[in-house]
């Protein structure tokens, strides 16, 4: 397992084109001068092709991209979705199972654990996201139950070919009740992952920004973060990098 920390930018429904590609290039100048970490950046759908032009020219081996989902149906008549086979030649990684998929669409573990198997099929890594909408006594049981679920029936290869990020739903800033975790809570979680899942690389996600990532990469047991809203500013982004 790759021991530097992987942080992982998800702009969401956000930027246009022109704003994509500027970000894009002040991020793959500013990581030249970063060393030992990986940085993914995933945009939307329409921005990947474009991304990935810019990505080959005068690459930058710190630097991937990544999307924000896929469709759990290997082909066929399923107007709007996108395939890993499509995704094949533009990304490195996607994240699946993230809880606006959850909230919104109501994707379930199941549909999270199609997605993983196509990914891998396809060789790309999949950064599976796992966590309670409530903080409680049985928070860990329920975040182990959700990656059980998620992985079920993966041999140990491909087990450890995938990323399990703790996403915190309680957590998250855009949530109106948000209450910030703290590094030992989710490095507390982290290692039950990671015990329950060996060689398993794990992320933290839950309102990741410059000021506490440290808060949370200092964690023995967690491998990096899923950032939102803090990196869709570029120079926000690169410190958070710097710092982490």
């Amino acid at each position: 397992m790759d021991q530097h920390p992987l942080i992982v930018a998800n702009w969401k429904m956000n930027k246009t084109i022109a704003d994509a590609v500027l970000d894009f290039e002040m991020i793959k100048n500013g990581l030249e001068n970063i060393d030992d970490i990986k940085a993914v950046i995933c945009p939307s759908y329409v921005w990947l092709a474009p991304l990935a032009e810019i990505a080959k020219t005068h690459s930058v081996r710190q630097l991937a991209l990544g999307a924000q989902n896929v469709s759990n149906e290997e082909k066929g008549a399923f107007t709007g979705e996108v395939s890993a086979q499509m995704l094949k030649n533009l990304v490195e990684y996607c994240i699946v199972g993230h809880s606006e998929q959850v909230a919104h669409f109501g994707e379930s573990p199941e549909q999270t654990r199609a997605k993983v198997n196509l990914l891998l099929k396809n060789q790309i890594t999949p950064i599976a996201c796992v966590g309670e909408n409530v903080k409680s006594d049985n928070s860990i049981f329920e975040v182990i139950n959700i990656a059980k679920q998620i992985l079920k029936d993966l041999a140990a290869p491909q087990r450890r070919a995938v990323i399990l990020c703790y996403e915190p739903v309680w957590a998250i800033s855009s949530n109106p009740n948000a209450q910030p975790a703290t590094g030992g809570y989710a490095g507390k979680v982290a290692r039950a992952l990671s015990k329950e899942f060996p060689a398993t690389k794990i992320l933290y996600g839950g309102s990741v920004d410059s000021k506490n990532i440290r808060e949370f990469t200092v964690q023995d047991s967690i491998g990096g973060a899923l950032v939102g809203s803090a990196s869709l500013d570029p120079k926000e982004f690169l410190e958070i990098l710097r710092n982490a």
